[in-house]
């Protein structure tokens, strides 16, 4: 349970840090709508998704005590690393408004067309930012020890594809509340601090017990 607790929070806290997908999906909701947004949501899901599985299958296969399996663990940490102190160097740094003068567009069916072409968006922004594979292979990498089964460690995977989804089409839904993006703004500092300090801690403890 602790370390369910660990990795769902990083995981959270990591995706609430703005990114291209992030900011993708609110440029979408500001401009056209959360309906059409909401395919974009979709199409970064799956594209995470994508990556979910294939770190984890393809970590899966790996014995504890090869000599790829330390490699990997200790590249993911590093890469944790890395990202933790990003996130803990340039906290703060972005926010999320609408252009000046640019009021968010009302909730309204979406044209089939734009719908799709926003999924395509999505799902290419997903893939081709290589911070999702990096980050997705970091976890599955530790994550895959003698004390997590695969069926474990594909409930981690659901877990995750669930949570970018569903977060994705609620800040969706939010985004054109003016006084819930200036509270996500005002916390964000914050949460981009607790990120990388979590981060920071999960690769620390991973690299403790590989030295142990």
């Amino acid at each position: 349970m602790e370390q369910f607790l660990l990795v769902a929070a990083v995981h959270f806290l990591a995706l609430l840090s703005p990114g291209p997908d992030f900011f993708l999906i609110t440029r979408t909701a500001i401009h056209q709508g959360w309906r059409i947004a909401s395919g974009a949501c979709l199409g970064v899901a799956l594209a995470n998704g994508a990556y979910i599985a294939l770190a984890f299958s393809g970590v899966a296969g790996l014995q504890p005590d090869s000599v790829l399996f330390q490699v990997i663990q200790v590249a993911g940490c590093v890469f944790l690393l890395y990202v933790g102190v990003l996130f803990l160097r340039h906290a703060g740094a972005a926010t999320l408004r609408a252009p000046a003068g640019q009021p968010a567009v009302s909730s309204r069916p979406a044209p089939g067309s734009a719908w799709f072409r926003a999924f395509g968006l999505g799902a290419i922004s997903a893939l081709l930012n290589p911070k999702n594979a990096l980050f997705y292979a970091s976890l599955a990498a530790m994550l895959s020890g003698p004390d997590n089964s695969a069926g474990t460690r594909w409930f981690y995977g659901v877990w995750m594809f669930a949570v970018v989804l569903g977060w994705d089409l609620l800040m969706a839904g939010l985004v054109g509340r003016a006084a819930a993006m200036e509270r996500f703004n005002a916390a964000l500092p914050w949460i981009e601090r607790l990120s990388g300090v979590l981060l920071i801690i999960l690769a620390l403890a991973v690299l403790g017990r590989m030295v142990i």
